[in-house]
């Protein structure tokens, strides 16, 4: 399993030196200043490779980019309005000049709207620590009182309104904002953040779109670009929704292993494969990782690796970002599935039979309090995380270990 690290670009605030002193394999980065829709130019794409190739003391890293995390979507494509088909050949080009610059995995999402969902990004644990965490009922609240959306009411009981009510009631204005900021502004580091004047702009648009007619959306966009990857040698993932359940009355296409068989199969090429977060599948009680990691293993191009811990039987859930061993998802039957999987790429001949993977998010732990990176991005959770993985692939690639 190759060991990899995401970093944001120069303004990230763990720096290329950082991530050397990890000892990690390769980097995870994307154009975030790129608008989304618009071409990443081969000129934009070797800038990139030559910020991570140097440390700031102008050393030599050792480090290379190997996964574009993101190469965004539009709402365009996603919708099938607008400027889509342009959207999709300036795809298509920036494709091929990762391609040409040797960016051969490439993660995408087909969320609609928001890229993820938290309602508090510094949720505080009895040790100290602070994670992200997503709260159901502060969720209804902003959808009913702060986004006030049209038939809002119609999607919770009549419990979970009255407790999101006594919610909002108790909250003053200062922490009415943060959670509107929380939930609307998504993906920290993303080249684009919405208002809430554009979040009803887009769930307006998105009122006719079923989630068949946005699984079409997204089987009409691999028809094009996959074709194109396979050619180049890219492996495409698409990263699950995040929660995996539905939110603001919008479609989930990649929420369960039903989810991906679908689109794995609609569009049935080795290029066409899946970004495995276990985080955000782990949301869900009825997604078994192991065994997703088992049965899609073949088209499994990339791995996300951290652990939720779910404070609700239900599908739709409160949940908080845990250690990464520490949570409900069985993270050491996970990452011997993944190695696993591995040994059957070898035995096949594979190229791609290191599986790159990283650790996904971390509680913000020790100095990481005090340094303000990118919510669930910071360096000390993230190492201490990645330690655990570490120790979990020796024990279990270990020439004594007994088979399971």
């Amino acid at each position: 399993m190759r060991q990899t690290w995401r970093w944001f670009g120069p303004k990230d605030q763990v720096s290329v030196g950082d991530m050397r002193q990890a000892g990690v394999d390769g980097v995870v980065s994307a154009l975030h200043h790129v608008p989304t829709g618009d071409i990443w130019t081969s000129a934009e794409i070797i800038q990139r490779q030559a910020e991570i190739a140097r440390a700031k003391d102008g050393s030599v890293s050792g480090l290379a980019w190997e996964v574009a995390e993101s190469l965004p979507v539009s709402e365009d494509i996603k919708k099938q309005q607008g400027d889509w088909r342009a959207h999709i050949t300036n795809y298509k080009q920036s494709l091929r000049n990762l391609a040409a610059a040797g960016v051969k995995i490439v993660c995408y999402n087909f969320m609609p709207v928001l890229d993820w969902t938290r309602t508090d990004l510094t949720y505080r644990l009895p040790g100290g620590a602070t994670c992200m965490r997503f709260d159901l009922v502060d969720f209804v609240a902003f959808d009913l009182n702060i986004l006030k959306r049209a038939g809002a009411d119609e999607d919770y009981s009549e419990g979970l309104q009255e407790k999101a009510a006594r919610r909002f009631d108790a909250m003053d204005d200062l922490a009415r904002q943060s959670l509107a900021r929380n939930i609307v502004y998504g993906l920290p580091g993303a080249a684009e953040s919405f208002s809430l004047e554009d979040v009803r702009h887009h769930l307006a648009e998105y009122a006719a779109l079923s989630e068949e007619g946005l699984r079409k959306n997204l089987i009409a966009f691999l028809e094009q670009v996959a074709p194109l990857a396979q050619g180049l040698g890219i492996r495409l993932c698409c990263h699950p929704d995040d929660p995996p359940f539905p939110l603001l009355g919008l479609p989930r296409i990649m929420s369960t292993e039903a989810h991906y068989h679908a689109i794995l199969s609609a569009v049935d090429l080795p290029s066409n494969g899946v970004t495995l977060c276990s985080g955000s599948l782990g949301a869900r009680p009825d997604n078994d990782l192991p065994g997703m990691m088992q049965r899609l293993g073949d088209r499994v191009h990339f791995l996300h690796l951290r652990n939720v811990r779910r404070q609700s039987h239900n599908i739709r859930g409160s949940f908080y970002e845990a250690e990464h061993l520490g949570g409900d998802i069985d993270m050491v039957a996970l990452v011997g599935a993944a190695l696993d999987e591995e040994a059957r790429r070898r035995a096949a001949g594979r190229a791609d039979s290191s599986i790159p993977f990283r650790p996904d998010h971390g509680q913000d732990i020790l100095d990481d309090l005090h340094r303000k990176a990118q919510p669930g991005y910071p360096v000390i959770g993230r190492l201490k995380g990645l330690a655990e993985l570490r120790g979990v692939m020796t024990a279990l690639s270990h020439p004594a270990r007994m088979p399971l």
